[in-house]
């Protein structure tokens, strides 16, 4: 039976019961599907998402404008340069406000406590589009991807190589709510969270999932079915770009480093990459590599998130 998600927050993938999970993959499927038949879909006619973006962005912008279009309906982008926030308005009030005017709202900002009191306060559904601390819909969709080459995810390992982020934070809930063995390698003092670290092995725990954390790349990707990696300096780190080139220098993803994991993995980055840094154009563009495949799904599963939660 399908579960019923209309004004469902996608916050985090912790909130999320593997039911609900395996609902947006499955309907991201049929909706990749009708698009590549050609056929006409509107559930959200008439429907308006205000897009509120804090942190810049290529992919997160292009997949839910172009999704909420070829869903029926409309995408409005909010710099945070054009709205009152930027001169103090509460998070509370633009809240409101903006719920009077709009369907549902995605916002991509930098302090995930802000993505909490929208939603809190916000009388339509609210959708992480990413902050420091999270990226829920990028691992949504990267479990697609992994569920589409591979034909499931339970069982699974996957061994995510740089710095104990965002994106090393939701790919640990996705893979603790799906059985899938999970292995963060990040530099001592780079380690993911350990509230989170504590929180998806408690997901673990109730799926057969497995999360560990360590410091050898070489070890990490041992019989691993996906490499995953991202840049080393996230978006509002810039400083500290130098001191991380160095610290990071022995986890790029390369060819040697594929050597040491099965014949069959695959490469995974949720871009933007900075070829020559943490991979190598010979990875990234190679035949292991399913990092465009990757990039492409946001669209078909940002749709699947709209269409179930508006």
């Amino acid at each position: 039976m399908a579960v019923n998600m209309k004004g469902k927050d996608i916050i985090s993938i912790h909130d999320l019961s593997r039911e609900e999970i395996d609902q947006i993959l499955d309907t991201a499927q049929i909706l990749k599907m009708k698009k590549k038949l050609g056929e006409i879909y509107h559930p959200l006619k008439d429907k308006t998402l205000g897009m509120i973006f804090q942190k810049s962005s290529t992919r997160t912008r292009v997949s839910f404008e172009v999704g909420m279009w070829q869903l029926g309906g409309y995408a409005l982008f909010l710099s945070a340069n054009d709205m009152q926030l930027k001169r103090g308005e509460t998070i509370a009030d633009t809240a409101r406000n903006l719920s009077r005017y709009l369907d549902g709202i995605m916002i991509r900002t930098y302090s995930h406590q802000d993505v909490i009191d929208l939603a809190e306060c916000s009388s339509v559904p609210v959708i992480n589009g990413l902050t420091d601390l999270l990226h829920p819909c990028q691992v949504l969709s990267d479990l697609f991807t992994v569920k589409e080459k591979r034909q499931r995810l339970e069982g699974l390992k996957l061994a995510y190589i740089g710095d104990g982020n965002n994106m090393a934070h939701s790919l640990m809930f996705g893979g603790a709510k799906m059985g899938m063995h999970i292995v963060i390698c990040s530099p001592s003092g780079f380690e993911p969270d350990s509230e989170i670290t504590r929180l998806s092995r408690i997901d673990a725990a109730q799926t057969g999932a497995n999360i560990e954390i360590v410091d050898d790349p070489v070890q990490a990707v041992q019989s691993t079915d996906i490499i995953y990696t991202d840049v080393w300096t996230s978006m509002g780190m810039e400083e500290e770009q130098e001191e991380r080139l160095k610290t990071f220098s022995q986890y790029q993803v390369n060819s040697s480093l594929l050597e040491q994991a099965g014949e069959d993995v695959l490469v995974m980055h949720c871009l933007p990459a900075h070829r020559g840094e943490e991979i190598t154009d010979e990875v990234i563009d190679g035949p292991r590599s399913i990092v465009f495949d990757q990039a492409e799904n946001r669209l078909h599963t940002q749709k699947a998130i709209l269409a179930l939660i508006i």
